[in-house]
C-alpha cells in the first residue's frame, strides 16, 4: 500500500509515525507538524470547507474523516445477480439469485430494466418485519425469498430483459446489481415445404424450406441421411433455412431432413422425398396410349370384319328358290 500524501507544506511525515498515532486525532494533527494553538492556512485539502483556515477542531474533524478514507477496507465481496438457467426455454421457471448480501439488510427491492424506477417496481421485502409490497410491474408470476433472489415462473419471451437488485442497509446505504434474462421458444418440428411438387428433371429448381423463421435459430440440411455433398447445384441460404437444388435429376429426390436449434431446443422434420419427372417417364406414358389406340383400332376392324360376313352370307340367300308348274305334292297340274 502507498503511503497516503502529506500536509500541503510537502514534509515529509513517515507513514510509521501515522500508524503510531492510533486513534488519537491531535497526535496525527501533531504528527503532520501542526501545534496545539496554530491558527494557520490550512494544508489539508479537504479543510477546504471550513474557508482555508483550521482550528485544532477543525482539523480534528478533517483529519477523523481523512483517517477513515484511508483505513476503509476494500469490501470483500461484491453483491452479484445470477441467472440460473442462464438461457431459459419459454415456460420454464428462472431464479435471478443474490449474492454476496450484506447481513445488516434492511430489505430489497427487484425492478424491470437497468435501473431504479419505482414504476418498474416487481416486488419490495422489508427484513425486520418479513413484508412483501408488490409493485406496478408485479404478474402473481414473482417469489420474494428473504435472501434477495427472485423467482419467476412459466416465463415468456416477453420476460426477456434487464432486473435491477436495490439492497438498502441498515445505516440506508446502498447497493445495486443489475442482471439479464434471456428467454427462448421450444421449437416445434420444423415441416418442410417446396416450391414445386413435381419438378422436372434439368429443367426445373426447386426450393426447399425448413419450417417457419425464428430468431437465434440454426438450421442443418442432411439428404439421404447425410450430410450434403459439396456440389455446384446445392445452394443453402445465408441462414440454412432454405435449401436450393438447381436443375434436378432424378437423384435429387432424396429424403431430406432439416434440423432446428435454438440455446434451449433441437427438433428435426419429417422426411421429404421430392417426386422428380424425367424423359422416359414421357415416353413410357406415350407408348402405352399408341398401344392402346392401335388394339381399338383392331378390335373395330375386327367388329366390322364380321359384320359384313354377316351381311354377305345373309343378302346370298335372299330370295328363296321356286319350281314352276308343280302343285304341292310335287305332281304336274294341266
Amino acid at each position: 500500500m502507498e503511503p497516503p500524501s502529506g500536509p500541503a507544506s510537502r514534509r515529509h511525515v513517515p507513514w510509521s509515525r501515522l500508524l503510531l498515532a492510533g486513534t488519537n486525532v491531535w497526535s496525527l494533527v501533531q504528527a503532520l507538524g501542526f501545534k496545539q494553538d496554530q491558527t494557520s492556512p490550512c494544508p489539508h485539502e479537504a479543510c477546504a470547507l471550513w474557508g482555508g483556515r483550521h482550528t485544532r477542531r477543525e482539523m480534528e474533524s478533517v483529519l477523523a474523516g481523512s483517517l477513515l478514507n484511508f483505513w476503509t477496507p476494500p469490501t470483500a465481496t461484491q453483491l452479484t445477480v445470477e441467472t440460473v438457467p442462464p438461457l431459459a426455454a419459454e415456460g420454464s421457471d428462472v431464479l435471478l439469485l443474490a449474492h454476496n448480501v450484506t447481513k445488516n439488510t434492511l430489505g430489497y427491492a427487484w425492478q424491470r430494466g437497468e435501473r431504479v424506477d419505482n414504476a418498474q417496481l416487481i416486488a419490495s421485502y422489508r427484513v425486520d418485519t418479513n413484508a412483501t409490497t408488490n409493485g406496478p410491474a408485479y404478474s402473481r408470476r414473482e417469489t420474494l425469498y428473504p435472501n434477495g433472489t427472485l423467482l419467476i415462473r412459466n416465463v415468456t419471451q416477453r420476460d426477456t430483459g434487464s432486473y435491477t437488485l436495490l439492497v438498502t442497509k441498515n445505516d440506508l446505504q446502498t447497493e445495486i446489481q443489475t442482471g439479464h434474462l434471456h428467454v427462448h421458444p421450444v421449437l416445434p418440428s420444423p415441416v418442410i415445404t417446396s416450391n414445386n411438387s413435381n419438378p422436372r428433371e434439368h429443367e426445373d429448381t426447386v426450393v426447399l424450406t425448413c419450417g417457419s423463421e425464428t430468431q437465434n435459430t440454426s438450421y442443418m440440411w442432411w439428404i439421404n441421411s447425410q450430410s450434403l455433398p459439396k456440389s455446384t447445384r446445392l445452394e443453402l441460404s445465408k441462414d440454412k433455412r432454405t435449401l436450393t437444388v438447381v436443375a434436378v435429376t432424378r437423384n435429387d429426390t432424396g429424403p431430406y431432413v432439416c434440423e432446428a436449434r435454438n440455446p434451449v431446443s433441437v427438433s428435426r422434420s419429417d422426411p421429404f422425398t421430392l417426386d422428380v419427372l424425367w424423359r422416359e417417364n414421357s415416353r413410357a406414358l406415350g407408348v402405352g396410349a399408341i398401344t392402346g389406340i392401335v388394339i381399338g383400332v383392331l378390335l373395330v376392324l375386327t367388329l366390322l370384319a364380321v359384320l359384313g360376313h354377316l351381311i354377305f352370307l345373309h343378302r346370298g340367300n335372299w330370295p328363296p328358290a321356286s319350281t314352276s308348274g308343280r302343285g304341292p305334292s310335287g305332281s304336274s297340274v294341266s
